[in-house]
């Protein structure tokens, strides 16, 4: 068996990726053939169709992309990534045409923090982190280091970025905090030579560098919000601007037009075209900070890419923005189906709730509460409503059709609601806090009344079930109980208790047993007539198993957790049949779809991937 123990387990086949990681700075990129953006999720490197919106996954990574870059021929991408102190970052070559590994290459530490290709597919260029601050030439066809060499001075900062000249193999520019250097490869000596661009007085910190057309200059974004137009030839700065309006929060991305003009992306949201003597000519504005521009072919069109984790398409002409990806940027934290339907789903995240569409990924709705978090989401058996548990310590409710706010009850619990659950009679919503309590609510078209709380739990509750009857449920908590309550004389029926913080808990679909799981990494099976242990399993080598879901026929569950590998059961045998490996982040939440064709997994890093259920 593998260290995971998955090495000859059939793998579940991964449909699409719902996410994009906005704040790798230039993280997007258009291939030269103009049909593909290649951008990063966690550990994965996605190509994606323009047109069709097919994806294709590069995995090879073990833990999250860094930086990536395309070559000017397009048959290679090359990515970076970040690891753990004390361990090398590797850096990858893909080959393009073959969607697969071409090299990899380990010698920074730490992190992999930019990376560029020589013009002739020659040479790829890679500077380290604060903790690695090194730059390395490599030969692509050798797949091996020509030569290396410190990228600043002991007395500047961290080197952020890189890039080649347009026309030279020979020539690349490194820029960061206090330091801005034009390299040139002695490859005879293997030596790279690095002569330091004059800047006087000025201090700046480079974000992004591009060259023109004709390697005449170099033009740097810098957190101050200007530009900076450097000579290649002679290292010296020629101007630098807008003095008086500078761009706020910072320039972070810029794209060079044949048109003798730049696209400057900031920290603000703000994008604007700016004339080559650095006068502003037309201003727009996104969501979130800019992080990437990515022409595409000569700049008619151009995408951006951004901190909330937003992809742009621009037409140069009206110089408007259509939102072309969507995803959340911070944890995912529950995803539902509607019941007995499979196209939607939702998941709810920090700020807000989203609608999906299984079969395109697209977003269809999205509910914005501002600066809260929402722990939990449930969709009403009739379909009139998305009940949602807040950590503000409030239950909201909306309509799916439009996401108006339907109703919310005040002071649910007065330390955050933490999961929440609805009965198949679409009467009820059973409610957990932070505190422990569970508590059931009456709920009718212009009032919510609180039925009843039960208070058994000591810690937070983490999951709710309800079985379809409606006269039980069942609580899991981070007390390390699980509890089935009577919900009719609103009493507790049967306390399971074990050595673990539960995290998930679920009926199986005959309601004669359920099966638990958390921090111990194992699972549970347990009869809900007695409350007594029938079977346990080893559920995950490493970290604690954060979702749980069971199909509807009742033959396979599916897990995942910390150790970021989905894994479908056998229930009967309590066996892994299927694996599926894609995730970067902790897997938060799983969810089989009422009709058996999808499993979606969300995790912490923001990701959502819809994986095909096996026959």
């Amino acid at each position: 068996m593998a260290e995971n123990g998955t090495e000859d387990i059939n793998k579940l086949d991964l449909i699409r990726t719902i996410g994009f990681n906005g704040n790798i700075p230039g993280g997007l990129k258009v291939h030269p053939n103009r049909q593909h953006v290649v951008y990063a999720l966690g550990n994965t490197v996605i190509v994606e169709d323009i047109t069709s919106h097919q994806q294709c996954f590069l995995s090879g990574h073990t833990n999250d992309v860094s930086c990536l870059t395309v070559s000017k021929s397009g048959n290679y991408l090359a990515s970076g990534q970040v690891t753990h102190m004390g361990f090398k970052a590797d850096v990858i070559i893909w080959d393009f045409e073959k969607r697969e590994l071409y090299a990899r290459l380990t010698l920074h530490k730490v992190k992999v923090e930019s990376l560029a290709f020589s013009p002739k597919d020659k040479y790829l260029v890679t500077v380290g982190g604060q903790d690695d601050g090194s730059v390395v030439v490599w030969n692509i066809a050798k797949k091996e280091a020509i030569c290396g060499s410190p990228a600043a001075v002991p007395s500047d900062g961290t080197t952020m970025c890189v890039t080649y000249a347009n026309m030279c193999d020979e020539t690349f520019i490194t820029g960061g905090n206090g330091t801005l250097r034009k390299w040139k490869l002695d490859l005879s000596n293997r030596k790279i030579r690095p002569t330091d661009v004059r800047m006087g007085q000025l201090k700046r910190i480079v974000k992004c560098i591009e060259i023109d057309e004709a390697d005449e200059f170099i033009y740097c974004g810098t957190t101050s919000g200007d530009i900076l137009k450097v000579g290649v030839n002679t290292c010296i700065m020629a101007e630098y601007g807008p003095v008086k309006e500078k761009f706020s929060l910072g320039i972070m991305a810029i794209g060079l037009l044949k048109s003798e003009e730049i696209i400057v992306g900031a920290g603000d949201g703000t994008v604007a075209l700016v004339r080559k003597t650095l006068k502003r000519k037309k201003i727009s504005k996104v969501t979130g900070g800019v992080t990437s521009i990515a022409l595409r072919g000569l700049g008619h069109q151009f995408f951006v890419g951004t901190s909330l984790a937003e992809l742009y398409q621009c037409n140069l002409g009206e110089f408007t923005f259509d939102l072309v990806k969507t995803c959340h940027y911070s944890d995912v934290l529950d995803v539902t189906f509607p019941a007995g339907a499979s196209q939607l789903f939702a998941t709810c995240s920090k700020n807000d709730i989203r609608i999906w569409s299984t079969t395109t990924g697209a977003e269809r709705l999205r509910i914005t509460v501002p600066n809260l978090t929402c722990n939990g989401i449930d969709i009403m058996e009739n379909g009139s409503s998305i009940v949602s548990a807040w950590d503000d310590g409030k239950i909201r409710a909306f309509y799916p059709e439009s996401g108006k706010l339907m109703y919310v009850i005040h002071d649910a619990h007065n330390k955050g609601v933490t999961a929440l659950a609805t009965t198949s009679d679409c009467r009820r919503i059973v409610s957990g806090g932070s505190e422990g309590q569970l508590r059931i609510w009456d709920i009718h078209e212009k009032e919510q009344k609180l039925v009843t709380a039960m208070k058994e739990h000591k810690g937070k509750v983490a999951c709710i079930r309800l079985r379809k009857t409606v006269a039980e449920c069942v609580s899991a908590s981070e007390d390390g109980t699980c509890i089935i309550w009577d919900l009719q004389n609103f009493l507790r029926k049967q306390v399971i208790f074990a050595n673990t913080l539960f995290k998930c808990v679920c009926y199986h679909p005959e309601e004669f047993q359920i099966v638990t799981s958390g921090s111990d990494r194992k699972i549970g099976y347990w009869e809900t007539f007695d409350g007594s242990q029938i079977r346990e399993l080893d559920g995950a080598q490493s970290g604690a198993i954060n979702g749980m879901d069971i199909s509807s026929n009742g033959k396979n569950f599916v897990t995942g957790g910390d150790d970021k590998i989905i894994k479908l059961w056998g229930y009967n045998e309590g066996a892994v049949t299927h694996v599926g490996m894609g995730h970067s982040g902790s897997i938060t939440r799983v969810k089989i779809c009422p009709c058996l064709n999808y499993i979606v997994s969300v995790s912490a890093d923001g990701a959502i991937l819809i994986w095909r259920y096996p026959d």
